[in-house]
């Protein structure tokens, strides 16, 4: 009877040492937390060897790493939208301005030459302004789940043509003569004629607009490669030259939403395909976009 009372006594002493401990434990965890709520970035340690205390301070640390990265995730994000939008404002402010500036002039001018010069740079920096409200609410269109456009088996060649025909008036002012290369000009993918417009319109332009000169289009199977030389090489950074109003430098084009890019990227996706961009012999921008490859048109 002895011994079964000093076990059972024994047993109490340890139990209630155990409390003891644990309760510190509690308190220099609450301790701790008061630390992290007031700001802090400590990592919470343990007081005792506990295995039980010890995972339960691991999935804390884990948890806390894991919000305060998507915490810094989330202002990096916020930050960069109050650059962009404030970035597109600038860039549409700038046509408008100057539209509006040489309408005054139209206005207080007599000479029948200069009001057709101004009439046509007025005209020109409307259309700057229309391209970039019209890439802005494609953007904002694409990000939506409802975007679900019906694809079909779209023949790539005449497409290509197509915008290149629309844009000859800029391709003859920058002196330029594109090179068209294709292994099968009777290539067909699956996407529509709209979607595969915007997305060569979209090069194109990217080509013509932020460019050095030449421009070379090369099909192989469902790849479609546009290559054409950059003046500010070392400026431009390839893995981020589709993001939303990414800029290789400080001073933006004009003309240029800065969605032009950031769309190609996301129609590519949507459609099963894939656009990517190197820079090729330090000097040359080479965007590539690979497209489901589908059956041919019948012909009529």
């Amino acid at each position: 009877m002895f011994f079964l009372m000093a076990a059972f006594v024994l047993i109490i002493v340890i139990l209630a040492v155990l409390l003891i401990l644990y309760i510190r434990e509690v308190r220099h965890l609450i301790r701790q937390l008061e630390l992290l709520e007031a700001g802090s970035h400590i990592e919470l340690t343990t007081n005792t060897g506990s295995r039980v205390f010890v995972v339960l301070y691991q999935k804390l640390n884990h948890i806390f790493s894991t919000v305060r990265s998507r915490e810094n995730q989330h202002l990096r994000a916020q930050k960069q939208l109050k650059q962009s939008v404030s970035d597109l404002a600038h860039d549409i402010r700038t046509p408008l301005t100057s539209a509006s500036g040489y309408l005054q002039m139209l206005e207080d001018c007599t000479e029948s030459e200069k009001q057709l010069r101004y009439e046509q740079i007025i005209e020109k920096r409307i259309a700057e302004l229309k391209d970039m409200l019209e890439e802005l609410f494609l953007y904002t269109k694409l990000t939506s789940e409802d975007f679900s456009p019906e694809l079909q088996s779209t023949a790539v060649f005449p497409v290509l043509s197509d915008c290149m025909i629309g844009l000859y008036h800029v391709f003859e002012e920058k002196q330029i003569e594109p090179e068209i290369m294709f292994e099968n000009e009777e290539i067909c993918v699956t996407a529509t004629p709209e979607i595969l417009g915007r997305i060569f319109r979209n090069l194109i332009n990217n080509a013509l607009l932020h460019g050095a000169g030449g421009l070379r289009v090369i099909q192989e199977g469902g790849s479609i490669a546009f290559m054409n030389l950059v003046n500010n090489a070392d400026g431009i950074e390839a893995d981020r030259i589709f993001e939303r109003f990414y800029k290789a430098d400080s001073t933006r084009k004009k003309g240029s939403s800065g969605l032009g890019l950031s769309i190609v990227k996301e129609l590519c996706l949507r459609i099963g395909g894939t656009a990517e961009a190197e820079l090729v012999n330090g000097n040359m921008l080479k965007i590539t976009v690979s497209l489901p490859v589908a059956k041919p048109v019948p012909h009529l």
